[in-house]
């Protein structure tokens, strides 16, 4: 091999680090490192971005002084987020169900997209321009921008640095702590693992979201016990061991090596820590009620006598998709709503519940439109569950996504084609292709003398699993850098229309709820500081609150 080629080859490697954890989202090294030059320096501190949120939030007030009068305050938050969910996801989602109702398609609607307020977000993280799932819980939840990577931290915490992310300065707080700071329970409900990003953005202060267990932290050559992975700080610390819902997958992270769980899977902990018995002997010494969960006929049974804490680990890793799913042991995203609800419900001052549809990305990476569209529509059913068991006039609900995937839908085909299928018309080539396609990913064919290969001649073609056609060859299709959309219902539902950056949207909700550091609703105008002062304020509210961390 010439000299060159191996220089290539090094460059390679070095752009992009995978893990074997999260083959979803390789890490682009060189992208990252060139973020990171352009960013601005006020953006790495907490106060730029709460300031920034808080004078949009004054702003609102101004325009809505008569809604905000009226309205009361929300008792209830929940927050709904589609991971991946964009807006070609959401018009071929309805669609599909149409076509499943017997009707042409295009004209249906999921029921959250009939929410009185729409607005859109804009997701670019403070190292990247199109994000992933982790820079953007921090925004989503925490009000403040970060870099790819990392969790709960400001983006003076580069990807990786531990000792970094071990300064209390650096870390923020969630809208999940400001609920609990007002007295008020917290759940956290999800298709993936509970580790994951989306569902660690509340509970997890970590350099790097990869770190779900010992192990993760380790082999980076970390010691756990100055950077505790995320499943330790959701069972053992402040605020994730006070949430009284836990439910998702994952169960490996907990179990040590040396342990199977009840469906097979080993666990991954070298620690010899079995941190589901932790969580049990836990809540018996605060005398309090609890179950621990791991199959959906238990689940049912719990909902008409729901505990005090509840932690449900269906799977060994991720939930299976909605359609591939074994109906006796795996919940509905649905059904896990309807439980945390009933088990949220019994605090009168209320709650934050935060509820993820984490598959509809990862079917997108492998370029699974189906399962894609059908874990749009199980979200969608989980959203109308809870609109159904609140009361309109003393809840908030949500429901956004963390970033976009390069899924198109396209063609000029008539009304009523197959959303699934191919357009009505074929291309210069004349080979046919998809109503759904995408940019990159998995899906690549390989091309015969500059001719794409007739898809529909594939063999599974009509499999759940088929990839749909994509044009550049990538291992994991990547996400998109366009803006998410923020559906709203309920109380002060009107201040999420318009444009806006990702990290009002924590603090929006917060105002309607009456809960945090910054503006309420419940505070006159007249009493409210200053948007400079408020990031002051919440600086020190975010140091004091974290001393418990250390």
């Amino acid at each position: 091999m010439s000299t060159w080629w191996l220089v290539v080859v090094a460059a390679a490697a070095a752009a992009v680090l995978v893990t074997a954890e999260d083959r979803y989202h390789p890490e682009w090294l060189a992208a990252r490192e060139a973020g990171a030059a352009r960013m601005r320096a006020a953006e790495s501190e907490a106060s730029f971005w709460v300031r920034e949120a808080q004078e949009a939030i004054e702003r609102r007030e101004r325009e809505g002084a008569g809604a905000r009068q009226a309205a009361g305050h929300a008792k209830n938050v929940v927050m709904f987020l589609g991971d991946g969910m964009s807006v070609p996801t959401l018009a071929a989602a309805r669609t599909l169900l149409g076509q499943q109702r017997g009707q042409t398609g295009e004209e249906a609607s999921l029921h959250f997209e009939q929410f009185p307020t729409l607005g859109l977000a804009k997701t670019y993280c403070v190292d990247a321009q199109v994000p992933d799932s982790s820079c953007t819980a921090t925004a989503y939840l925490c009000g403040v921008k970060a870099n790819q990577g990392t969790l709960g931290v400001t983006a003076a915490v580069p990807r990786h640095d531990c000792e970094a992310s071990t300064d209390v300065t650096k870390r923020v707080q969630s809208i999940a702590e400001w609920a609990l700071a007002d007295g008020r329970d917290v759940g956290i409900v999800t298709t993936t693992r509970i580790t994951h990003a989306s569902p660690a953005g509340t509970f997890a202060k970590v350099a790097n979201r990869n770190w779900e267990n010992d192990n993760d932290v380790k082999q980076e050559g970390h010691d756990v016990n100055r950077c505790p992975d995320i499943a330790h700080q959701l069972i053992k610390m402040a605020p994730g061991n006070k949430f009284k819902v836990i439910s998702g997958g994952g169960r490996r992270e907990f179990l040590p090596t040396t342990q199977v769980d009840e469906e097979g899977t080993r666990g991954l902990r070298t620690d010899g820590r079995n941190l589901i018995e932790e969580w049990q002997n836990d809540k018996e010494s605060q005398k309090v009620s609890y179950k621990y969960l791991w199959n959906r006929q238990e689940l049912l049974k719990l909902a008409s006598s729901p505990p005090d804490y509840m932690l449900g680990l269906f799977e060994g890793s991720h939930l299976q998709y909605h359609l591939e799913g074994d109906e006796s042991t795996e919940p509905t995203l649905a059904e896990l709503t309807d439980v945390a609800i009933r088990v949220l419900s019994r605090n009168e001052r209320g709650f934050f519940l935060f509820v993820e549809g984490g598959r509809i990305d990862h079917a997108h990476h492998d370029n699974y439109a189906h399962l894609a569209l059908d874990e749009t529509i199980e979200m969608d059913r989980a959203v109308k569950v809870a609109t159904d068991a609140l009361k309109e006039d003393e809840s908030l609900v949500v429901v956004t996504a963390d970033h976009t995937h390069v899924m198109s839908f396209n063609g000029y085909s008539p009304r009523g084609t197959d959303v699934l299928g191919t357009v009505r018309s074929l291309d210069s080539n004349r080979m046919p292709f998809m109503v759904l396609s995408y940019t990159n990913g998995p899906g690549a064919r390989i091309q015969q003398n500059g001719v794409r290969p007739d898809v529909t001649t594939d063999a599974n073609f009509d499999a759940l699993r088929w990839r749909t056609h994509t044009d550049v060859p990538l291992d994991s299709e990547t996400h998109g850098g366009d803006d998410v959309t923020v559906f709203a219902w309920g109380v002060h539902h009107w201040m999420f229309s318009g444009l806006y950056e990702q990290t009002h949207v924590p603090h929006r909700m917060a105002w309607a709820a009456c809960m945090g550091p910054g503006r309420h609703v419940c505070v006159s105008a007249a009493t409210v500081p200053t948007a400079a002062l408020l990031s002051l304020l919440l600086a020190a509210f975010i140091t004091l609150r974290h001393q418990c961390f250390l």
